[in-house]
């Protein structure tokens, strides 16, 4: 029977120098769904290994030249090897050979002469043993990662929440101090009053970007659907009106969107995230526009370019790195959501991107899947 890729269970490497039992045991296994590679001695064992990496590997005892002792001594030194699987196939019944055989890093034994059943339930069992080492291990890094990221981030939001907050009550006690039931709030008053709404959409706008980074991280899959942009570009102008009217920023974007497939909360978010950099670091007004056009017949790519200075080489690097500002010394904010950008994008099987000269300002993009080649919003 011809298996097939999509069937494969895994890839064998068989180390024996007795062709029978290479000839037995590769039938077998090829039939029971396995990609079956052999290895003759222990020499040509650790090449193959090296080079095809194979799922595991039944190793042979009793050979000319350098023995199975030694061959797994070898693999198991080696950092491209080391993690493979081992099961020893050996005719000695003695305990201390087999002691000796895990001692080096065996992850099992088989006795000769072989039975294909054990064969097949040993193999079975430390290949599944395997794969969910490898997902512990995979899941280790990620949670590492995000608990490096969240961590990170706490210190940062709490060092950013503390001077909104304090800028709220300060002004809080001195309008306490100076209004009274019998008079109306004079022109100081109601400008207090505007640093005092500043400061809450500041402190919204960073918990906000914590609620995302959760949100995203825990999430699967999403399912996505054809996107409204132009509905989700007015959500994020109405949402950024008052940042939009302090800073005096100019839109400007198509009459006509095309469609992706996407996720419109998320994708609310990464408009939201460009946008408030657009004029935080933009020119003076700033200018925003908005576009997309096609990057390949499957993916169209949406964009927003500014009128500010530009990035250099190096903060383009870390540009998507997690709380980095782009200009320190010229905004405010926790550093957070350009990472959060390209986590959400990642998630929607898109990319994000940044185009920049020195001078001719900062092009901000990400890529989503077309729903429809030929279609676009009315």
């Amino acid at each position: 029977m011809k298996i097939t890729t999509e069937q494969v269970k895994g890839t064998i490497l068989i180390v024996d120098d007795t062709p029978a039992n290479v000839s037995i045991l590769f039938d077998f296994l090829a039939e029971n769904g396995y990609k079956v590679l052999v290895a003759q001695e222990g020499k040509r064992a650790i090449q193959k290994a090296e080079y095809a990496v194979p799922d595991l590997i039944l190793l042979d005892i009793m050979m000319p030249g350098i023995d199975g002792f030694e061959t797994c001594k070898i693999l198991k030194s080696n950092e491209k090897t080391k993690e493979i699987p081992i099961i020893f196939m050996t005719a000695l019944a003695d305990t201390i050979d087999k002691v000796k055989g895990f001692k080096l890093g065996a992850a099992d034994y088989i006795t000769k002469p072989i039975q294909h059943e054990e064969v097949l339930a040993r193999i079975n069992s430390q290949l599944n043993f395997r794969r969910l080492q490898k997902q512990i291990q995979l899941h280790a890094i990620e949670l590492e990662k995000r608990n490096l990221e969240l961590d990170a981030f706490a210190r940062t939001v709490a060092h950013d929440l503390k001077n909104p907050l304090n800028a709220v009550i300060g002004y809080t006690d001195m309008l306490i101090g100076e209004c009274s039931l019998n008079s109306p709030p004079n022109e100081e008053t109601i400008e207090t009053l505007h640093l005092v709404q500043r400061a809450g959409y500041k402190m919204v706008s960073i918990v906000e970007a914590l609620l995302l980074l959760a949100g995203v991280s825990k999430q699967g899959q999403v399912e996505t659907e054809p996107l409204n942009m132009k509905h989700i570009i007015s959500q994020v102008e109405q949402r950024l009106g008052y940042m939009m009217k302090e800073y005096q920023a100019q839109l400007l974007q198509p009459e006509q969107w095309p469609i992706a497939l996407g996720y419109s909360p998320w994708v609310e978010e990464i408009w939201a995230n460009y946008m408030t950099n657009a004029m935080k670091y933009g020119g003076n007004p700033p200018r925003m526009e908005l576009g997309a056009d096609w990057e390949d017949a499957d993916n169209i790519r949406f964009w927003i370019r500014d009128n500010g200075p530009g990035l250099t080489l190096e903060a383009q690097s870390q540009v998507f790195t997690p709380f980095t500002r782009l200009h320190k010394d010229s905004a405010e904010g926790h550093g957070l959501g350009l990472s959060i950008v390209q986590q959400v994008v990642e998630k929607l099987n898109g990319k994000a991107g940044v185009e920049t000269q020195l001078g001719q300002g900062c092009l901000f993009y990400f890529t989503l899947p077309t729903a429809n080649s030929d279609s676009k919003e009315e």
